[in-house]
């Protein structure tokens, strides 16, 4: 197992940041509405270069300011300030491609807006996040390329974690299933695990079915070689005495569909089908960081949906750990299988009953239909929790849409053999019968979160190589960290 797999970095980027008490140049925010009012605040010669230069302040316009030598003389100096046009709902994003595209040299934000001050610290230090190809490269070589933000010890502390959790996501999320499987990616918890201190085991291969994950034996046993077996990894860490929060993470490394094979075009990058197991890694690791006062499961369930002799077929029925019986209309909704199984074990392991269960995962289409790639789906079945994460999903400039548990749509999934088909026959409210499928293994006592997300970028923008993203994990973090810091649930 390379530990270049599994080894969460615990700072953004080499050289993102910079203390210093020299002078550095600053960076002038403005707007298309704010962009006047600022150049009467400029020397006026730079002023005028900004508006010979045609200068508007769009969102990811760049200039830079010469210095002058002698107020009429016009003659070029040094690099004096640069103009950055914004978009002022976008904080997070507004300095996410100076990184990059800045001359190296350290520089500071000429306006203090302490509110948005760390949104902007953030997206710096996601722009200064290597790509997919930088990544081959030296930390030498490419952070001597970089541009650095001048920032205080504690913002740089407050902001590292984060950025490299996010960073995480989108690596493992990168990488091809020939070297994230199922071994390697119950490794990842393991290693974490260590890390913390926390106690580790898992459930590989026939031991599934005995242990109370049948479905997840049922979905994983058509793969081949030993490494990609499947499993089910658990971390548990923290007093069992304090709140108890479940963290689960849908792990299918690849996903052909099975025997409802995908086509081409739909699998060629279902390499990212374990983005939610890369959620709940990150997840725990910064909830570890933080010391937060809860006792905290995290479960992976871990395959390859794989074609083979002893694959899941349509029609075949598995009785879950909980004893539901479950008609498979489709193999290639798998991962909701493996979440059931997880949820269950969650609970039935619990020393309390959880305060919290939130399960992360790359579930459906359907939700990116309605929704699009950036804008994760969110279901729950307590209304508190869910408005909450909705405000933190805001305060954070990390959004999440919340979409029913449609109660009549249970209908969908009435199977004539089985308690419940995994699926529902027809594609309408693909997202929603999902959900409901989940929720049949969650007690509605038990407050409980479902994020379906997409995990990925489909196109290049400033800050979001891509490839590989992390979505609700900020608004998460927030939530999480705002309702336990006494060790106590505001909804209990």
């Amino acid at each position: 197992m390379s530990s270049s797999v599994t080894t969460v970095h615990s700072d953004s980027r080499p050289g993102a940041f910079a203390i210093s008490s020299q002078p550095a140049t600053a960076l002038h925010r403005a707007t298309p509405a704010t962009l006047a009012a600022l150049l009467e605040q400029l020397p006026p010669a730079q002023a005028r270069w900004a508006r010979a230069a045609g200068f508007d302040a769009q969102p990811g316009r760049i200039l830079l300011l010469p210095g002058m030598q002698g107020e009429g003389q016009g003659e070029c100096t040094a690099l004096a300030g640069v103009l950055v046009g914004v978009d002022p709902d976008q904080p997070l994003w507004q300095l996410a491609g100076l990184p990059a595209a800045l001359p190296a040299g350290t520089y500071t934000l000429a306006d203090a807006d302490e509110a948005q001050r760390p949104h902007l610290l953030l997206g710096w230090a996601l722009g200064a996040l290597p790509s997919t190809r930088q990544a081959r490269q030296s930390d030498a070589a490419t952070a001597s390329s970089l541009a650095q933000l001048v920032a205080s010890p504690d913002e740089q502390a407050a902001v590292a974690p984060m950025a490299a959790a996010i960073g995480e996501v989108r690596r493992l999320v990168n990488l091809p299933a020939n070297q994230l499987g199922p071994e390697q990616l119950a490794q990842a918890v393991a290693d974490l695990a260590a890390r913390h201190g926390a106690r580790y085991r898992q459930w590989v291969g026939d031991e599934l079915p005995a242990a109370g994950f049948a479905l997840v034996h049922a979905v994983g046993r058509a793969a081949s070689q030993a490494a990609q077996a499947p499993r089910v990894a658990e971390l548990t860490w923290g007093d069992a005495a304090l709140p108890h929060v479940v963290l689960i993470g849908k792990g299918v490394c690849f996903d052909s569909g099975g025997l409802d094979l995908k086509p081409a075009a739909g699998m060629r990058w279902m390499k990212k089908d374990m983005g939610g197991a890369a959620h709940a890694l990150a997840l725990a690791d910064l909830l570890m960081q933080a010391g937060l006062p809860i006792h905290l499961k995290l479960l992976v369930p871990a395959v390859e949906n794989a074609v083979g002799a002893g694959a899941l077929r349509p029609g075949d029925i598995i009785e879950a750990g909980d004893g539901l019986r479950v008609e498979i209309e489709n193999t290639d909704a798998e991962g909701r299988l493996l979440l059931a199984d997880a949820l269950h074990h969650a609970i039935r392991s619990a020393p309390t009953p959880p305060a919290l269960l939130i399960d992360l995962a790359t579930l459906t289409g359907a939700a990116r239909t309605a929704l699009g790639p950036d804008l994760p789906a969110l279901f729950s079945n307590h209304d508190g929790w869910a408005d909450a994460l909705l405000a933190q999903g805001r305060a954070q400039a990390d959004p999440l849409w919340r979409l029913p548990l449609w109660a009549p749509y249970r209908r969908m999934l009435r199977s004539d053999q089985a308690d419940l088909l995994n699926a529902a026959s027809t594609p309408q409210g693909g997202a929603i019968t999902a959900a409901l499928f989940l929720e049949s293994f969650v007690p509605p006592e038990l407050p409980w979160l479902h994020l379906d997300l997409f995990a990925w970028n489909l196109e290049e923008r400033p800050g979001r190589p891509r490839g590989g993203e992390a979505q609700g994990l900020r608004a998460l973090y927030a939530l999480l960290s705002q309702r336990f810091a006494s060790a106590r649930s505001a909804f209990a």
